[in-house]
């Protein structure tokens, strides 16, 4: 397990981007209170997700206004095609961790 960040640092329907070593940049989601991590890069264009919108459980890329569900990685509208990498992630004491 490696830890991303602490519960308090993303606050209820807001993103943080968070660096660690051996990972593309990740995205850490707090939507409803239930904490998601995807990689961070739009698969369309180097853009941070992190820069973004957010509605719902949808983060809406700050260039080209392509859309993903953030819990499944999966593009909602284009221009991207991939989905976005998604990992799970587990809420442990006052951390939010990937389970690897």
């Amino acid at each position: 397990m490696r830890v991303v960040c602490r519960v308090g640092d993303v606050a209820d329907g807001c993103v943080k981007r968070v660096e660690l070593d051996g990972y593309a940049p990740l995205a850490v989601f707090n939507i409803g209170e239930r904490y998601y991590v995807t990689d961070d890069t739009c698969t369309h264009v180097d853009a941070s997700l992190a820069e973004g919108t957010i509605e719902g459980d949808v983060v809406t890329c700050p260039f080209h206004r392509g859309r993903f569900h953030i819990p499944s990685g999966k593009v909602v509208s284009r221009p991207p095609k991939c989905d976005l990498r998604t990992y799970v992630v587990e809420v442990l004491g006052d951390e939010v961790v990937i389970v690897e």
